[in-house]
């Protein structure tokens, strides 16, 4: 029994390949398309988007970036890249299930880009991925709460909430 259970943990706790960006579509459209925002919690920053989810994709997709200019040496940058990656996977339920909850028809692609030049400890970088999903489940949240409540007052005809994000 204790098994079984210890397997189904250790299944939810993978970051499969279909959960790493990988479409230069995707790339460009999450920086260049102006439908992203972003925050930051230093030593790293979070862009995200919401965008339409087909059939058979993950609610979820991430891309990790360190560059060059804050690590010269790739033996650094991608010791940051597991660090990003390993507390993801292990941050990860709670943005996932927000999504399964708020926007059902949605995918979330999130880029984690490193914005110092020093190495930091794994659980400085655990807290600081955790601090960043955490305001991100409630800006989903939010967000999803914010679109109820137009289509309830104006009966979904238009963009007329007052104080919206532009």
């Amino acid at each position: 029994m204790q098994t079984s259970d210890n397997i189904q943990q250790h299944r939810r706790d993978t970051l499969p390949k279909a959960e790493r960006v990988a479409s230069r579509t995707t790339v460009e459209e999450l920086f260049g398309g102006g439908h992203s925002r972003a925050m930051s919690a230093f030593p790293l920053r979070l862009v995200y988007m919401l965008s339409e989810r087909k059939e058979g994709e993950p609610r979820a997709q991430i891309l990790v970036s360190v560059p060059k200019k804050c690590f010269k040496r790739a033996v650094k940058r991608n010791r940051v890249k597991r660090q990003v990656r390993e507390a993801y996977r292990h941050l990860k339920h709670g943005v996932t299930d927000a999504m399964a909850l708020h926007h059902p028809g949605k995918r979330l692609v999130m880029a984690f880009i490193c914005i110092d030049s020093s190495l930091h400890p794994s659980d400085t970088i655990g807290r600081k991925v955790g601090n960043l999903l955490g305001r991100l489940e409630e800006k989903l949240a939010a967000n999803a709460a914010q679109a109820g409540s137009a289509d309830n007052c104006h009966g979904g005809g238009g963009d007329n909430t007052p104080g919206g994000n532009g």
